[in-house]
């Protein structure tokens, strides 16, 4: 059994104190960062923002699924960077989605990596700005998705027992992007210190976010924007001081979508953006990151015809001041 300290540590925070209940949980729970061996395909995906449609028409363009929506990637691994709700009708779609198709993956030798957005964490923490009218009645009404979203809830514990980072092959996944310090707290350890912050009260008003709290704020993994955002001299030199620390050839995001509806590619192709827009609500720009080995492939090709709207065998049954 994996053992834990009772601490958590990160670059320049003192050592946060962690119950042993906390510990514990994260011993049953933890793990799940990293990939260890090496999968012949990755794809990431992006933001699809409760637009299941949309999702399961970017999967078919980069063939992991069939007409219908059925895993045929085979042994391929699907990494989905967060932001799967708000804005878009279907919440529960796209969870309902993911979670058959990390089944069907995994009977076939694949693998779905679903994870954290700040999106969902604001959702299970009960900040609903963004939660479009018609998800909420797709939940049967806001009691409803409330509970659904609560740590008892069927995807509220779903949502939980996701990462915020991933390693896969050389490649670090993320939402919005890993700093070097939080990079210093190492893979494994950013993930629990995100779980436990999900459901750690917010700091109030004028409070500093300290602790565990500060994992969830704007410089932490889900929220971070400087590497696609700030000038490409400055961002290039602290992305590389995370990549050495965390020991990664490549980082890919979300969070930050692309006006142009491209994939971003920055710092000599060391940084990814993948958030083109691929829900309705920003304009279904379908696009998807392939990586084989040390080959990398923006899918579909530029010159690939996309429909501008999913066609409609793929759109599933749907199942029982921040600015983007």
């Amino acid at each position: 059994m994996l053992s834990l300290p009772l601490s958590l540590a990160c670059a320049t925070d003192e050592p946060i104190a962690l119950d042993r209940a906390t510990a514990e949980k994260f011993t049953r729970e933890g793990a799940g960062a990293t990939v260890d061996t090496p999968p012949p395909r990755i794809v990431a995906v992006g933001d699809v923002h409760g637009d299941p449609a949309a999702l399961l028409h970017v999967l078919s363009l980069a063939g992991l699924v069939d007409p219908h929506g059925t895993w045929t990637g085979g042994a391929a691994t699907l990494v989905q960077t967060g932001d799967i709700t708000d804005r878009g009708p279907d919440s529960r779609g796209v969870i309902a989605a993911l979670r058959r198709l990390q089944a069907e993956a995994a009977a076939a030798g694949g693998q779905v990596v679903p994870l954290l957005g700040n999106h969902e964490v604001m959702n299970m923490q009960g900040d609903l700005r963004y939660v479009n009218p018609e998800d909420t009645l797709g939940y049967g009404g806001e009691a409803a998705r409330a509970a659904a979203f609560s740590p008892a809830g069927d995807d509220g514990k779903w949502l939980r027992g996701n990462d915020a980072v991933a390693m896969i092959d050389g490649t670090a996944f993320c939402h919005g992007g890993v700093t070097p310090r939080w990079a210093a707290a190492g893979v494994l350890r950013l993930n629990q210190m995100v779980r436990a912050a999900i459901d750690t009260p917010a700091p109030g008003p004028g409070e500093p976010r300290i602790g565990l709290a500060d994992v969830l704020g704007p410089d932490g993994p889900l929220w971070y924007r400087g590497y696609l955002l700030e000038e490409e001299p400055v961002a290039c030199k602290e992305l590389d001081h995370a990549l050495q620390v965390l020991g990664a050839e490549r980082l890919v995001v979300g969070h930050t979508t692309q006006e142009s509806g491209e994939v971003a590619v920055r710092c000599g192709g060391r940084l990814y953006g993948i958030d083109t827009g691929i829900s309705a609500h920003y304009g279904n720009h379908y696009a998807a990151l392939e990586i084989r080995g040390d080959e990398i492939a923006i899918l579909p090709p530029a010159s690939a015809s996309v429909p501008l709207q999913p066609p409609s065998a793929l759109r599933p049954t749907t199942a029982p001041a921040e600015s983007r």
